[in-house]
């Protein structure tokens, strides 16, 4: 049985449209994506709770790019737009093309988590990675605008896009990489080959905008193979690519593990406890966290127990006398002394 479905989906079919060929290369793109996605899925279930975040990011989105994918395979998720330029395939000006807006549903939820997959691993503060998120998504909102838009006007959304996309840019480059420094020489090599990956991949997305739903310079089969090899690229080829580099850092580093009631939280039992006790004798508020050697810290990535975590600590008990007893102050103590 062949592909039919540019044949079963004609009702929303554009002058400028996709052909079966390029639903074919579609449906190959679709497969390594959800190929990928069961591929890192695997690979976090190997990993311990709480050491998964990366790999979880990972899985968002290239579960995200199988169901988009697999819509512009099917030719679902576009809408038709009058062009603005005759272009090189011979059509004149304001025949209509399809705009694949699922496209930019699907960026709206990888760019950001793409951006986190980054971002998490460099100590970046908190504001500076909300803002980043802030920008990418001016980038994605923006592009989506200007492409349904049939007139000049839609250049001027480009543009803003593309400043949007370059601060964002310029952040991985610059601050990401001087905080990715402070934690260590491992992680600010992750981060600058990631980023530059990124960055290189990214700066060629406004190009195939222009040729395709800017301009219609290219045919839309065209368009799909350009941004395919693009999201191929940024996608499974980058995960896979940045977390062989985080797999050799001490993740613990960053701190990213919940202080809630966890398996990770929780990972000292009751054996656990007597050992901690036994060493801290007499008892003090929590362990000796900044002794390494101290059987209450944990190793591996994420298991490093942090000095202000919250720990079990043992109830003091007062006798009946010590309850009736006046409470006084140190203070009050050492003057009637």
């Amino acid at each position: 049985m062949g592909n039919n479905a540019v044949n079963v989906n004609t009702y929303y079919q554009a002058t400028q449209d996709l052909t079966v060929r390029g639903s074919d290369w579609l449906w190959a793109v679709f497969a390594v994506m959800l190929a990928s996605a069961i591929g890192v899925t695997i690979w976090s279930q190997m990993l311990p709770k709480g050491q998964r975040v990366f790999h979880q990011l990972g899985v968002i989105i290239l579960v995200t790019a199988s169901i988009a994918y697999f819509s512009m395979a099917s030719a679902l998720g576009r809408a038709d737009i009058p062009t603005e330029f005759a272009g090189a395939n011979g059509f004149p000006a304001g025949t209509s093309r399809s705009i694949w807006y699922v496209r930019y549903i699907d960026w709206t939820i990888t760019t950001p988590a793409l951006l986190l997959e980054i971002l998490l691993g460099t100590g970046l503060p908190l504001s500076d990675i909300l803002t980043v998120i802030f920008f990418d998504l001016v980038m994605i909102i923006t592009g989506l605008v200007g492409a349904l838009i049939p007139s000049s006007y839609k250049w001027g959304f480009w543009t803003f896009g593309t400043v949007a996309m370059f601060y964002v840019l310029w952040i991985l480059l610059g601050p990401a990489r001087k905080s990715a420094k402070d934690l260590g020489g491992g992680f600010q090599r992750s981060l600058t080959i990631s980023a530059s990956i990124l960055t290189v991949l990214w700066v060629l997305y406004p190009i195939a905008w222009g040729l395709a739903d800017g301009s219609s310079y290219i045919s839309t089969d065209s368009e799909m193979i350009f941004y395919g090899i693009l999201d191929l690229l940024a996608k499974p080829v980058f995960l896979f690519v940045h977390l062989f580099l985080l797999s050799k850092e001490d993740l613990a580093r960053l701190q990213l593990q919940s202080g809630k009631y966890s398996d990770g939280a929780n990972a000292i039992n009751y054996n656990d406890r007597e050992k901690v006790q036994a060493y801290d004798n007499p008892p003090h508020v929590g362990p000796r966290a900044a002794d390494p050697n101290h059987p209450a810290v944990k190793k591996g990535m994420f298991g490093r127990k942090g000095k202000y975590d919250a720990t079990a600590n043992p109830v003091t008990e007062h006798s009946a006398d010590q309850m009736a007893a006046p409470r006084r102050s140190e203070a009050a103590t050492v003057v009637s002394q």
